[in-house]
């Protein structure tokens, strides 16, 4: 039997990147996977239909998981597919832009608050009755390296991501007599289609930095991600794996 196997899960932003790598992470180890996109349909249903050609179970669904009105329509229809929501990944993300202090507006907070705060709070209000019922729920964020090490003009994520931090720590204690474990992986800057206009001696630059002296891919995240999905992390909760080769250290 498979770890994940009769288990649902619900990604969200899973149509490239770090969230379809972990779409198919889940897949294959036996999860049904929901995998939420916005504006790439074609991407998510390629995540979908490699998730079924390796045996698995997978369905796309559309949402803006930044509002109120479409998370509880998505999590119905997840509903209606595969029945109530065992595993939540909460992976959406938008641009990033980097700003400086002069050109930073509170909106530009806004915008990073709304993926990263927001949405995980909407997605979780709609299913955490269900997992309190059951006593089981694995809600998983997808946080960042860059809390740690506060990069410049950058701020608008950077505060976002250490309030995504503080929200999964507060969440986990409020939670923890449930059954629902909710932890954060950190990941460190791990190439994916948003960094294709990236040069080769940015990323050189940066994997120099690393202690393992190299970048991390994809499949390192959805992997850590899958092991808090789990059984054999039951007794975890409230923490923040940081999956970066050594880059941050606490």
């Amino acid at each position: 039997m498979k770890s994940l196997e009769r288990r649902t899960a619900l990604v969200t932003g899973a149509s490239r990147g770090l969230g379809a790598a972990i779409a198919l992470e889940l897949g294959s180890q036996g999860a049904r996977v929901a995998v939420n996109y916005w504006a790439n349909p074609s991407g998510a249903e390629r995540v979908c239909a490699q998730i079924r050609k390796s045996g698995g179970e997978a369905h796309a669904f559309r949402a803006d998981v930044r509002e109120e009105e479409e998370v509880r329509r998505m999590v119905q229809e997840v509903r209606d597919v595969f029945g109530e929501i065992d595993i939540a990944v909460l992976n959406a993300t938008g641009p990033q832009p980097f700003l400086s202090i002069e050109e930073q507006t509170w909106r530009s907070y806004l915008d990073q608050l709304e993926f990263f705060v927001k949405s995980p709070l909407l997605i979780l209000q709609q299913i955490v009755a269900g997992m309190t019922s059951r006593g089981f729920g694995r809600v998983i964020q997808i946080g960042s390296e860059v809390v740690e090490i506060g990069n410049p003009k950058f701020a608008n994520y950077v505060a976002a991501k250490a309030a995504q931090l503080g929200q999964t720590r507060s969440w986990a204690r409020e939670l923890a007599p449930t059954g629902i474990t909710v932890n954060l992986v950190a990941p460190g800057w791990i190439p994916t289609e948003r960094h294709a206009d990236v040069s080769q001696e940015e990323m050189q630059a940066y994997a120099n930095l690393v202690p393992m002296r190299r970048m991390g891919i994809p499949e390192d995240v959805a992997k850590a991600v899958a092991f808090l999905a789990g059984d054999a992390a039951k007794f975890i909760t409230g923490q923040k794996i940081s999956v970066n080769g050594g880059n941050t250290l606490e």
